[in-house]
């Protein structure tokens, strides 16, 4: 693994510990100044990225560049698996951390190792094949600087009419219903733009991020305010590769074991039924001593 620092665009960083976790905290104020536009956060709160890149020498620079605008003390650029020129573009951008990791980890896992590396108090996650503007990931920031723990991608207007749902976001919206949050509706951590308080991420740990769908049940049934902030179109825009493209793709196929995944977790803590009551039947009577399934 090769970590490389820039130092250009930062203020009153403090250095590593030599054998430490590799944490970086600023001491600046979260101003940061760009075009004209000032993306502030408070004083007393700081901010970091995770990017998780594979294969994205066209659009890594740009979603970088972005990033710089925004109030963060670092930018952590998990690179992994890349057989193009991905880490020589990322090289080129100044004031950010590179993780390098010869070896494919998969997005997920990229973003879990990344938000390890910072104890900020926001960390913000994106992508390196989709560039977003500042100004729209500035409200996944600001959504938990006022106070969320998780905060979503609403991607509810991209989707149109249920019955017009791929299979992934119906079971999105199964499993959010399932945990008592239907007001979620299909939105999920598997998408980004998302931001994730310092609360949120030492309740569900870092290494949870693996399997994101996951990481919400957890955030979900511990109590942290989860909500969907701000939209981004990450459906239409979304990269085409072969993995994700056709029904039953097999990028779709891991989202929804990721879910099955959440769900069976879910029912190992609250039981079988995830805490919904069964007042009718005395399932008893049916033969055997034990109640089964009434959780």
């Amino acid at each position: 693994m090769m970590k490389r620092r820039h130092a250009a665009g930062y203020l009153g960083r403090k250095k590593r510990k030599a054998g430490g976790r590799g944490r970086a905290r600023s001491s600046r104020t979260g101003r940061r100044r760009a075009a004209g536009t000032a993306y502030v956060l408070p004083e007393h709160q700081s901010a970091a990225a995770v990017v998780s890149v594979q294969n994205e020498e066209q659009t890594i620079g740009r979603v970088l560049q972005e990033l710089r605008k925004l109030p963060l003390c670092d930018i952590i650029t998990v690179i992994n698996g890349t057989t193009d020129g991905s880490l020589a573009a990322a090289l080129d951008v100044p004031g950010i951390t590179i993780v390098h990791m010869p070896e494919p980890l998969g997005h997920d896992v990229g973003r879990a190792v990344g938000a390890g590396m910072t104890d900020a108090d926001i960390v913000l996650f994106v992508d390196g094949d989709l560039p977003v503007p500042a100004s729209e990931l500035m409200p996944f920031l600001t959504a938990v600087s006022k106070g969320a723990d998780v905060a979503l991608n609403d991607i509810m207007p991209y989707l149109g009419r249920f019955d017009r749902w791929d299979d992934v976001s119906v079971i999105k919206a199964f499993v959010n219903t399932a945990l008592g949050r239907r007001s979620l509706r299909a939105n999920s951590l598997t998408s980004v733009p998302h931001a994730l308080s310092r609360k949120a991420l030492e309740t569900i740990g870092t290494g949870r991020l693996a399997v994101p769908p996951a990481a919400q049940a957890a955030a979900i049934l511990a109590g942290l305010k989860v909500t969907a902030c701000y939209s981004v179109d990450v459906i239409t825009r979304n990269r085409v590769r072969r993995t994700n493209t056709g029904r039953g793709n097999d990028v779709a196929r891991l989202i929804m074991g990721d879910h099955m995944e959440a769900l069976s977790n879910a029912m190992e803590q609250e039981g079988p039924r995830l805490g919904l009551p069964d007042l009718v039947r005395r399932r008893e009577a049916a033969g055997g001593d034990r109640p089964w399934g009434t959780g």
